[in-house]
């Protein structure tokens, strides 16, 4: 039990954290507005383990405080090629949002914009093409960019699957 609370400990000391979006929510009720902060956070250590987490509080530091940790139990390992780009193109949709993933070649450099540019560059992919094609809730676009990394499979995972050798396919 306390060897799996060190690895985390470990590994949540690995990970970068970078803040996507704060927001402002309100309520209304009979005695007037009450005010909370969301706040959006992407964590990774830039060598193919990235997760996103939110979180709401009265306060934006303890909004952020409860996003991390969210965050840090939902990190997942993205496949990548030669350490710097995805094996394949990918289109992900998570509520409005539609995000675009293609591969690029060495030394292009990420192009993408806003929040799916904090994912990809905490998951550690250096040559990417990104494009929004929906609806640009940051929130949402993160979560897309991360489903489309995690949709990702390279020739070796594929041929294990079918059962098969690489130089098969």
């Amino acid at each position: 039990m306390r060897k799996d609370k060190e690895k985390t400990e470990q590994k949540k000391n690995l990970l970068e954290e970078k803040v996507i979006h704060i927001g402002r929510v309100t309520k209304v009720t009979k005695g007037g507005r009450h005010f909370r902060f969301s706040a959006t956070v992407a964590v990774g250590n830039r060598k193919g383990l990235v997760g996103i987490g939110s979180g709401k509080s009265n306060e934006v530091p303890e909004a952020i405080k409860k996003a991390l940790q969210a965050a840090n139990k939902n990190v997942v390992k993205v496949s990548l090629i030669d350490n710097r780009t995805i094996p394949h193109e990918a289109r992900c949709k998570v509520g409005r949002a539609d995000i675009l993933l293609k591969p690029a070649k060495e030394g292009r450099g990420i192009i993408a914009g806003g929040a799916a540019r904090a994912v990809l560059e905490l998951a550690g992919v250096r040559d990417v093409v990104a494009k929004s094609l929906g609806s640009n809730t940051q929130e949402n676009v993160a979560k897309a960019t991360l489903a489309g990394l995690v949709s990702q499979r390279t020739p070796e995972h594929i041929a294990e699957l079918r059962g098969k050798k690489v130089e098969e396919l």
